[in-house]
């Protein structure tokens, strides 16, 4: 007798502490996910999408409280889902944060999404990259700062200036896809689309098959690592860019 697919993960259980506000990161895991690949979600108040925002985010009791409760779940891999907060500070706080993670949830090997990004765009030999943000100067020049400290020069910027959290989930596709367009360059190696509440993984093939390079994004790079640190191939679908198309099903 054939059931029907209930979702169930029993390839891989990725756990995410992520913005209460939110709403982006889990559907689109979901639409890349092959059968087998579930997703479970604990979540923070972020302010506002400034640095002094994304600060007292970062400094709550929060932060530890949903990374202990997810952990309590039988998870393959727990995934800080905020590219801001993870990169705010540069390399080292973000290792020190997964480090923490992974004491507040013994036993499941814990990942931020900036780690995901700088992974992915080694995955790919990737050197000079350009980058599309929803933020604001302030947030997006912390993000040129991480980038080009682990050696992916920044080529071309730009950001949309957005501050509320529950606005950047309204940015349509489209407008995604023309900012990527907007910041190419020919020096550029790869395309970098920052935030985990931006829509990205609807134009990620077709940006690709525009500019003739790898489109990495801030969820598309989680979900792959998460994978990877699950030890699971075929957990992805394809056509959501090169790197995930490598594990797919």
């Amino acid at each position: 007798m054939r059931f029907a697919e209930d979702g169930f993960g029993s390839k891989a259980r990725i756990g995410l502490v992520y913005i209460a506000s939110s709403v982006v990161m889990e559907p689109e895991m979901y639409a890349m996910a092959a059968p087998g690949v579930s997703i479970h979600t604990s979540r923070l108040h972020l302010p506002k999408v400034t640095v002094e925002g994304i600060d007292s985010m970062m400094r709550s009791p929060g932060l530890e409280q949903a990374s202990r409760l997810i952990g309590e779940a039988p998870l393959s891999v727990i995934c800080f889902g905020g590219t801001s907060a993870s990169f705010l500070y540069g390399t080292e706080w973000d290792r020190a944060l997964t480090a923490k993670m992974e004491s507040w949830a013994p036993g499941v090997p814990s990942v931020t999404t900036a780690t995901s990004v700088l992974d992915a765009l080694s995955s790919l030999g990737v050197g000079p990259v350009a980058l599309a943000t929803p933020y604001i100067e302030e947030v997006s020049l912390r993000a040129v700062k991480w980038l080009e400290e682990n050696g992916h020069d920044v080529v071309a910027w730009e950001g949309l200036g957005v501050t509320s959290d529950l606005a950047l989930a309204e940015i349509d596709p489209q407008t995604v896809y023309d900012l990527a367009r907007r910041v190419d360059r020919a020096e550029a190696e790869a395309i970098f689309i920052s935030c985990t509440n931006l829509r990205t993984i609807a134009v990620i093939a077709a940006l690709e098959e525009a500019l003739g390079k790898p489109v990495v994004s801030a969820v598309q790079a989680s979900f792959w690592k998460c994978l990877q640190i699950a030890q699971v191939r075929g957990g992805a679908k394809r056509g959501y860019g090169r790197i995930l198309d490598e594990v797919a099903e």
